[in-house]
């Protein structure tokens, strides 16, 4: 940031502190205006109490009377005409503030309008390349401002969607198109019935949830890891967008899950972090907020000073580069807040801990002849304070813990995919470790379905209903039900074998729809989908032409059957094609959150340090 905003920081702060008002008598009068001689007495004295040089404190003293006069004047006029000023400050990742501009726009219109006036002050032919953020959050063009929260005389956040003249040559998409895409493949993957995503936990073990929250922590995560891909790129301005998405999806959970992991805790961490590379402190009360969630969910998590955390993993967790991060970006909002002790004590734990997480290149290196991947070796030395056999261990240990934890969770993952193909209303959703807990107890997988779903997942419930009520539960239970036989014969018109096709069927309680899905999914790749298609095509192609003296309705009867399969079919391989397209960049390593490179960090540290010592 620049020495006049340092400056400025300061003179307000003292403004505040002794109560004067710029916009009154003696510094202002109306009809006379500026009263130049009380500012100039008013700058000497600053300057002698803050050690500034006059002409600066007086040159942010008039900036900070202009900026009063003028929000005075929007105030009155919004009281006047209802008619509400935004101040928009236009960002992007190669200049920061890049203009700021006075938009106008009644508090009850629309945010399509807003968008349509902020893009008219800034020559921006479409408006759909406009996204507006108001307080950490992204302005919805369907909503009435009012009904958003957004007030007279806010500072609003724009970032436009551009395209270099390099891009276009290279044929590469404007950011707001591919994010859309993002939000499109996302969604495919998502709601397919594959189950192409998963959530763990840091050991590796699978994480349930009902349906409903599944899929919203799931997009949630999954615009949060293309966030992280985008700020690797240094696109921070893209990233914060699918931050924001993120976020959207987040709180929508269920609060107590929230707090029961750091993934919430790193977006808002994250959100942050963008704002500052984007050079953007009129966010500030939002980042004060988002630091203290942060802040709260890792106390949570990893105990006051860490002590939880630990004393689970020892003195050098890898998560202490997140709240090293979290100390640095603390140091920064108390900066602008011009708490500046406070400030300066932050900054001086943060340099502190970044000091403890610096690794020796040449060791990093020896790990990586050994075959290890770099993320694991600078991982593995931070973790083990730099100790390069007692690293080797820890990358050991954790490869182990990981593979451990997967294979003893198949089961489990296996169950959860039968049970939500089975039951997708979120009324039957049912907690498939919990199954498998009751399930080692002997008792029959319905049964102990049955008796989680009347329990509501209540695990002391469901065993007391099973121990005192097994047999009434049984009967309640559908019966089992063999492969109808015209349906049995309509899924091998579709070119499916017999056998396959009976166990859809039987698995499936004779559902058609159900069966197809089923047997659809049973098909691991494009390649074994295309063929499938092929097959459903061939195989009708065939049935009507032997049926061809039956008469049409059974060649109506197939089509559409090969229809509604070919259209399950070419959903499923549009969610494969989008998994493809989501995975190109990501990371293989499910720890990357932890790997920070800190060579932002340490510049932005010592610009900090530099301007509080000044």
């Amino acid at each position: 940031m620049s020495q006049i905003d340092n400056i400025i920081i300061q003179v307000r702060a003292r403004l505040q502190a002794l109560a004067i008002k710029l916009w009154l008598e003696p510094y202002y009068y109306d009809g006379v205006g500026c009263v130049e001689d009380e500012i100039e007495k008013l700058a000497e004295s600053f300057s002698s109490n803050l050690g500034i040089s006059k002409s600066n404190c007086k040159l942010a003293l008039t900036e900070l009377q202009e900026g009063a006069l003028r929000k005075l004047a929007c105030r009155k006029e919004f009281e006047e005409s209802g008619m509400a000023t935004f101040s928009v400050r236009r960002i992007n990742n190669q200049q920061g503030t890049q203009n700021i501009v006075e938009v106008k726009c009644p508090l009850t219109s629309l945010g399509d309008e807003l968008h349509t006036k902020i893009a008219q002050a800034l020559d921006i032919i479409d408006s759909n390349r406009v996204k507006c953020i108001a307080s950490g959050k992204i302005v919805d063009s369907r909503r009435t401002l009012d009904s958003q929260g957004l007030k007279n005389n806010q500072q609003l956040m724009v970032i436009i969607s551009e395209v270099d003249k390099t891009a276009v040559q290279n044929q590469e998409e404007a950011m707001y198109d591919r994010i859309r895409k993002i939000k499109m493949d996302v969604e495919a993957i998502v709601d397919s019935s594959r189950q192409l995503f998963e959530m763990e936990d840091q050991d590796g073990n699978p994480v349930f949830l009902p349906p409903a929250e599944n899929r919203a922590l799931l997009m949630g995560m999954s615009f949060y890891e293309k966030a992280r891909a985008a700020m690797k790129r240094e696109q921070f301005d893209e990233a914060l967008i699918l931050l924001l998405e993120s976020d959207e999806k987040f709180v929508t959970c269920n609060s107590k899950f929230l707090e029961s992991v750091d993934n919430y805790a790193l977006v808002n961490l994250d959100i942050v972090w963008c704002y500052l590379c984007l050079k953007n402190v009129t966010q500030l009360p939002d980042a004060q907020r988002r630091l203290d969630i942060c802040e709260k969910s890792f106390r949570r998590s990893y105990g006051d000073n860490l002590q939880r955390l630990i004393t689970l993993k020892g003195e050098g967790c890898p998560e202490k580069a997140l709240i090293m991060r979290l100390h640095l970006l603390q140091g920064v909002v108390l900066f602008h807040q011009n708490r500046r002790n406070e400030a300066y004590d932050k900054l001086i734990t943060a340099g502190t801990e970044l000091e403890a997480l610096k690794v020796d290149d040449g060791s990093v290196i020896a790990l990586m002849e050994m075959g290890y991947e770099p993320h694991e070796a600078r991982m593995g030395l931070r973790s083990c304070s730099g100790n390069l056999e007692r690293a080797i261990n820890f990358i050991h240990e954790r490869r182990t813990k990981l593979k451990e934890a997967r294979q003893n969770s198949k089961k489990e993952r296996k169950l959860n995919e039968n049970l939500t193909s089975s039951n997708k209303e979120e009324k039957d959703w049912v907690n498939p470790r919990s199954v498998c807990t009751l399930m080692e107890m002997g008792f029959a997988r319905d049964v102990v379905v049955e008796a989680l779903k009347r329990s509501k997942n209540d695990v002391p419930n469901a065993l007391d209903l099973l121990q005192t009520n097994a047999d009434e539960l049984s009967r309640s239970l559908p019966p089992a039900q063999n492969a109808d036989t015209d349906i049995l014969s309509q899924l091998q018109q579709l070119g499916f074998t017999e056998d396959l096709a009976r166990v859809a069927l039987e698995t499936t309680q004779n559902s058609l729809d159900k069966a197809i899905d089923f047997l659809i999914k049973t098909h691991g790749s494009e390649t074994e989908l295309m063929a499938a298609m092929e097959r459903m095509t061939n195989a009708a192609v065939a049935t009507v032409a032997s049926d061809q003296y039956e008469g049409p309705s059974t060649s109506s009867g197939v089509n559409t059957l090969v229809t509604k399969a070919l259209g399950k079919a070419q959903k499923e391989m549009e969610s494969l094609k989008a998994y493809q397209r989501f995975t190109e960049e990501m990371p293989d390593n499910e720890n990357d959150y932890l790997d920070l490179p800190l060579v932002q960090e340490e510049q932005i540290l010592a610009e900090y340090k530099r301007l509080l010592e000044q």
